[in-house]
């Protein structure tokens, strides 16, 4: 059987392929520490589930529109306009299967053969492969751990060709934790409107902040920016609603149209219960974030602290997000019992092998010296994995 040619230029996501490698061996009877998982550990707000039965009782079970209902549509307008200061009107954003499920809309809609799409290091796995399933080049915008992996306009703009077409922007980041701040965001969006770039700006973790800070949207700039700004989000992440999957899509109303048409011919429209759940996670779901995100923030703490301790080991204090993304370089050329680890993913098997931790190795997120671990899980099973971390990089030699 001759498939299509685009398969071949992608992998399985790998944090899929770790988690689900470490849930089978733990089916086994293994005791396996999963860092792997990029989920919040939570259950689903009571308020959530409660909004769901309703609909269930109430037969809310067919067909919605395949864009979305109005209230989920008219809900998310209002939370923007409230937190972000910025308008749209319904028919401005567009409900989806998941933020994933939304980018990859984008990308159907807005990417071709011979575009450019220049996307900063570290990045989310699924942002390289989809522009590579529809014809388009990731142009990758290396930045540095020393610097919070900032994105300045100099090296930004050396990157850009008559054949560019957008920027990602992922704050706070998976893998990295980072958040950018207003100045970052600036810099970014002069040389966006300079060059006229669509700017795609993943905020899934907007909720999930440390230490005080304030999640800024590029879109939230102004009107220049703005309307080149498709702000992507959705619920899964700060209200722990994961397999409920529902993302959304908000920006200029042409693309929106055509994302919307692809979305009628392909899926139509998400889950009509997930989507009344939604709707009460966007007006009722704050006290739980609140809630959750201090829980992470004792977990962020504990883990990196015990990272920072572990010989040949370094790990920065994420800003946001539920992730760690230690730097491993001095583990690397050391000598296991397979043979010498030379790569993240070589740590990374040897971990989940011998020690039966799950981790994510650095190279999908393009670093050849990280693993990404995530403290979206209990504080027992995180003092656990270090210790056996720990003890599992000591019998190196």
């Amino acid at each position: 059987m001759k498939l299509a040619a685009r398969v071949s230029r992608i992998a399985p996501s790998p944090t899929l392929a770790m988690a689900a490698k470490a849930k089978a061996m733990a089916a086994q009877g293994l005791d396996v520490i999963d860092f792997s998982a990029g989920e919040p550990d939570f259950d689903t707000p009571a308020p959530v589930k409660a909004a769901a039965e309703e609909a269930i009782r109430a037969g809310f079970t067919k067909y919605t529109p395949s864009s979305g209902i109005d209230e989920l549509r008219g809900a998310i307008a209002e939370k923007l306009q409230a937190e972000l200061g910025v308008h749209y009107d319904k028919s401005q954003v567009l409900v989806s299967c998941g933020a994933k499920h939304s980018l990859y809309n984008l990308a159907e809609a807005f990417l071709e053969a011979g575009d450019e799409i220049i996307i900063p290091i570290p990045y989310w796995v699924s942002y390289s492969d989809q522009a590579l399933l529809n014809d388009a080049t990731p142009i990758l915008l290396d930045t540095t751990e020393e610097q919070g992996y900032a994105v300045h306009a100099a090296p930004l703009e050396r990157l850009i060709t008559p054949r560019t077409k957008a920027i990602i922007v992922n704050s706070p980041c998976n893998p990295t934790g980072a958040a950018y701040d207003r100045a970052t965001l600036e810099e970014i969006a002069s040389v966006a409107v300079r060059h006229d770039l669509l700017v795609i700006s993943d905020e899934i973790y907007e909720k999930i902040l440390y230490d005080g800070a304030v999640h800024v949207s590029i879109a939230s700039l102004g009107p220049e920016i703005a309307a080149r700004t498709v702000i992507i989000n959705g619920v899964s992440k700060a209200y722990a609603m994961t397999g409920w999957r529902i993302g959304y899509a908000a920006g200029p109303k042409e693309l929106i149209t055509a994302m919307a048409n692809i979305q009628s011919q392909s899926t139509s429209n998400p889950c009509s219960i997930a989507q009344k759940a939604a709707v009460a996670a966007l007006r009722l779901g704050e006290p739980f974030t609140i809630k959750m995100v201090e829980e992470f923030s004792r977990r962020r703490t504990t883990i990196v602290n015990g990272l920072n301790k572990i010989p040949g080991v370094s790990c920065r204090m994420p800003q946001g997000a539920f992730y760690a993304f230690p730097n491993i370089k001095g583990v690397l050329g050391k000598q296991g019992p397979s043979g010498m680890l030379e790569t993240p993913n070589d740590v990374a098997q040897y971990l989940l092998n011998e020690a039966q931790i799950a981790t994510v190795p650095g190279e999908p997120f393009g670093s050849r010296e990280h693993l990404r671990l995530s403290y979206a899980t209990g504080m027992t099973s995180i003092l656990r994995g270090l210790e056996r971390l720990e003890q599992a990089f000591a019998k190196l030699t």
